[in-house]
């Protein structure tokens, strides 16, 4: 039996006022990063003053490898603001990976992931930390609506919510990485080891008490999406190939269909050429099923592959990131 993943966390108990760490992973950020401590802070301090959340927290900036001065940005905020921290990692992890290292090395009763293009509403936070107090150890942000999106990146992105949902995968509609969580949620998160990271169908499996909180999405403060549609779309297929086996199931019933009309086919043409007068030599019925099963079968193997590919790099058990500094 493994131990490590039954151990169970200690009883909750509520600080009266919660240490928070807001987690923000940053890659090439350096036009919106002032914006969002600006932001960001403001916010701490609020707060602090009302009461509902420690005077020590404080804001936990992840780079990700950026290639432009994000991290000297992160550096000199680290030494004019106390309520400014930073982690750097050695290379390029992708956002993920950025997001996991922060809140597995940030310190606090409650961990809160945003992004830094100030897109997603702060003041969502607030409620967040109220619904804490209220009993909740994961609180989702979740968009109440997608007018600002293009109709474009609108239907494909609820396109894709259904189709997780079909294949059985549990994921919050509209929700993406914006969240609270609390330190017995991220103890537990932690007891996840897969290397092919998708949080947003990881974090439902944990349990514990969850609730929501709805917000409108912004428009972004400054720079260009870190999320292109290369890397939406990687992110879409990592999350259908971590969650479900459906795919490969599909490939059994297209097998199965398949050999019946293949069956249909055979009986079909055995009957026009041996009670009919109307068979006529060619190479459609030939050549033709030879591309369709041809391209088929590429299709099923690559698929297959992708599955293959995951177990590979799961079994190799190499690190998700590198921490290289930490301020």
């Amino acid at each position: 039996m493994n131990v490590e993943s039954t151990k169970q966390p200690p009883p909750k108990v509520f600080p009266k006022n919660p240490k928070v760490a807001i987690v923000v992973p940053c890659f090439n950020e350096e036009q919106v990063l002032p914006e969002t401590t600006r932001q960001l802070e403001s916010l701490i301090r609020r707060l602090i003053s009302e009461g509902l959340i420690a005077e020590s927290s404080y804001i936990c900036y992840v780079d990700d490898g950026s290639r432009d001065r994000t991290w000297a940005i992160i550096e000199n905020l680290v030494g004019i603001n106390e309520l400014v921290r930073g982690i750097k990692l050695s290379r390029n992890s992708g956002h993920q990976n950025a997001l996991i290292a922060g809140l597995f090395s940030a310190e606090g009763d409650v961990l809160i992931s945003v992004d830094a293009d100030l897109q997603d509403d702060l003041d969502a936070i607030r409620e967040m930390v109220i619904k804490y107090h209220a009993g909740a150890d994961i609180v989702l942000g979740v968009r109440k609506e997608r007018s600002t999106d293009t109709f474009i990146k609108r239907f494909t992105a609820e396109s894709y919510y259904k189709l997780l949902d079909m294949m059985g995968v549990e994921v919050v509609f509209n929700h993406a990485d914006y969240r609270l969580m609390s330190r017995n949620a991220i103890e537990s998160l932690r007891n996840f080891k897969e290397v092919n990271l998708f949080l947003r169908g990881i974090i439902p499996l944990i349990g514990y008490r969850v609730d929501m909180v709805m917000y409108d999405r912004k428009e972004r403060f400054a720079g260009e999406s870190k999320y292109p549609l290369s890397k939406m779309l990687a992110l879409a297929w990592q999350g259908i190939t971590s969650f479900s086996a459906l795919p490969l199931r599909i490939i059994t019933w297209l097998g199965i269909a398949i050999s019946l009309v293949s069956l249909g086919v055979t009986l079909w043409v055995l009957n026009i050429r041996f009670f009919t007068n109307e068979a006529i030599p060619g190479w459609a019925s030939t050549v033709l099923p030879i591309y369709f099963l041809g391209g088929l079968q590429f299709f099923c193997i690559g698929i297959i592959g992708e599955y293959i590919a995951k177990i590979y790099m799961e079994t190799k058990r190499r690190p998700r990131y590198f921490v290289e500094k930490v301020l």
